[in-house]
């Protein structure tokens, strides 16, 4: 009984090995050929042939999933074209199944130029980072994240900026509903006043009546006197009184950041200019 089940260990043990041989085999036919088509469709792409090396660059990545070089350059060929989402794709996937730091360095330093050409700085910066972990060495990367990260803080620094004003601006509006609203309050107590003196005027004319004339004359008299005065008491009121067209201190200095932040804002616009004008360096075929 031991002897069978050692015969029949023994047999799985070959034909385990025996498939594998036969596996590893398929794999390198199928490399082999999916290599092929990458040089046949190299060759198309050098000689302007775009369509006929885009089907040989896919005959090469369906036939072997080992073959990073086919996916790696056809992303070039999306990227010259300026089809950066299938080229960042291509990109991907060349990272992906490269087993060389070289060639990882690389699409991760592709991906970095596709993200660029997106504007979108932080991806670029960690695209870049990851190449750079690939081959520390390589100047070209490592001046594309400086150029990356610069970028980036002029975008954050902008938008940062940007909330500051519109955080002013809704500042301003409240401090304006404000200042009117007050301007109404002072008003209705301005007319309240009036009221109220006209109402003992009245007063004072129906105790004349009751009086005799004499009194009567000499109460005139008497308000003849005090109407000047309660009169110069209003217009010191009013001259106290915000006009409505008169803008408050608080509303001047909000004036005076506002100007400010919008001189700043054309000096970064200047500065940014400078910076754009940067080439974005891109690695050649394999």
């Amino acid at each position: 009984m031991n002897k069978i089940n050692t015969v029949l260990i023994l047999l799985f043990v070959c034909f385990s090995s025996l498939a594998q041989e036969v596996d590893e085999k398929e794999k390198q036919k199928s490399l082999q050929s999916s290599t092929n088509l990458t040089w046949d469709a190299n060759k198309a792409l050098s000689e302007d042939d775009f369509i006929a090396a885009e089907v040989d660059y896919r005959k090469a990545i369906s036939k072997s999933a080992d073959n990073s070089a086919a996916p790696y350059n056809l992303g070039n060929a999306y990227y010259e074209n300026e089809t950066y989402n299938e080229a960042f794709g291509r990109f991907k996937e060349a990272g992906e199944a490269s087993t060389s730091k070289a060639d990882k360095h690389k699409a991760y330093h592709n991906m970095g130029n596709v993200f660029m050409k997106r504007k979108d700085y932080a991806k670029a910066v960690e695209a870049y980072k990851e190449a750079l972990r690939n081959d520390p060495t390589d100047e070209e990367t490592r001046y594309n994240l400086a150029l990356a990260k610069e970028l980036l803080k002029k975008e954050q620094d902008e938008n940062k900026q940007d909330q500051d004003d519109k955080d002013k601006d809704k500042d301003q509006d409240e401090n304006k509903d404000q200042d009117k609203k007050d301007e109404g309050d002072n008003e209705d107590k301005k007319d309240q006043g009036e009221d109220g003196d006209k109402g003992d005027e009245g007063d004072e004319g129906d105790e004349g009546d009751k009086d005799d004339k004499k009194d009567g004359e000499g109460d005139n008299k008497s308000d003849q006197k005090k109407k000047p005065e309660q009169g110069e008491g209003e217009n010191e009121q009013e001259q106290q009184q915000p006009r409505p067209n008169q803008l408050s201190k608080q509303q001047v200095e909000n004036l005076l950041r506002a100007m400010q932040n919008a001189e700043k804002k054309v000096q970064d616009k200047i500065d940014a200019k400078k910076v754009k004008g940067a080439k974005i360096k891109t690695e050649k075929d394999w």
